[in-house]
């Protein structure tokens, strides 16, 4: 059995522990809300951009002139992957990087956001085009820079398909990791209520496709020109908003985690006092019984 000194050295260790992670506890609670709240403010902005490609996608010949919508035979997939910069968030790059190697084949290259995901497919060995820090909070402008990027690619012909691997933000306790095609754009895809799965979904989500009137619109110049300056910033906003449902799954997923540990460091300084107690308890009738023999030898 161990002595106090030592029991008293892991109760203060723990003790520390307890300080840090209850302090990273309250940061990432801080930065969940504000992550929370703008992954779910951007949703609305989403829903009003899909209204109008809504409008746009009910004259479907004026849609299959853009490059963007260009189906051809796949030779060469790119991944983009949304991880984390940081640890310390429970299972969450764990499951993600485990769909992304699920769902990847011969003819996958990378480009990663977020060092976790960059580590560990550079640990893989895989092929990675490109490596893009976003800030946090997240900056449009700098999740652009990666959606023009994949974008030239797909239509200089490089890549043929392009996926993007993130986390879906449900709620506080609950994330999922998630893989949407991202190019080429399904017309389909546009008008489809599972469109929005991947963007959060969820019950605070108004159901925007039975808003959407059927009476069309007057576009000027044309819904083709229309159609083909709106298409690329609908997929910017679509991979900023992956990226906002990530960074709200991160924040969320590292609160639970430094909470769960710092309940856990609670419980263990409650069972090492406990034993703490016991074996002071021990020794003070330990000392007792040999004084009171040594009284009762000399008598």
């Amino acid at each position: 059995m161990a002595n106090t000194r030592d029991i008293r050295r892991r109760i203060k260790s723990v003790k520390s522990t307890a300080q840090i992670t209850k302090a990273m506890e309250l940061v990432a609670s801080s930065k969940m809300k504000k992550a929370q709240n703008q992954a779910l403010s951007g949703r609305r902005y989403a829903e009003e951009l899909n209204k109008i490609l809504i409008h746009l996608a009910q004259d479907e010949g004026e849609l299959d002139a853009s490059p963007l919508m260009n189906v051809r035979k796949v030779n060469r997939e790119l991944f983009i992957v949304i991880s984390t910069d940081k640890g310390l968030c429970g299972g969450l790059n764990t499951n993600l990087m485990r769909l992304v190697m699920e769902e990847e084949s011969e003819i996958t290259s990378y480009v990663t956001i977020g060092n976790k995901g960059k580590g560990t497919l550079a640990r893989s060995k895989k092929d990675l085009l490109a490596d893009f820090t976003v800030s946090d909070p997240v900056i449009f402008k700098e999740v652009k820079a990666v959606s023009n990027f994949v974008i030239r690619k797909f239509e200089s012909g490089e890549v043929d398909r392009v996926k993007v691997a993130f986390t879906n933000f449900i709620n506080t306790i609950s994330q999922k990791p998630w893989v949407k095609t991202l190019l080429p754009v399904d017309p389909s895809s546009i008008t489809e209520k599972q469109n929005y799965e991947g963007m959060g979904g969820g019950d605070d989500l108004t159901d925007v496709y039975d808003q959407v009137p059927e009476a069309g619109y007057i576009f000027e110049p044309s819904a083709e020109k229309v159609f083909s300056m709106i298409l690329p910033h609908y997929l910017n906003y679509q991979l900023y908003q992956m990226v906002l449902e990530a960074r709200a799954s991160e924040h969320s997923s590292r609160m639970v985690a430094m909470k769960s540990a710092t309940d856990n460091a609670k419980e263990m300084i409650d069972d090492l006092t406990l034993l703490y107690n016991k074996v002071r308890q021990a020794a003070i009738t330990s000392e007792l019984l040999e004084i009171t023999t040594a009284q009762m030898a000399l008598e």
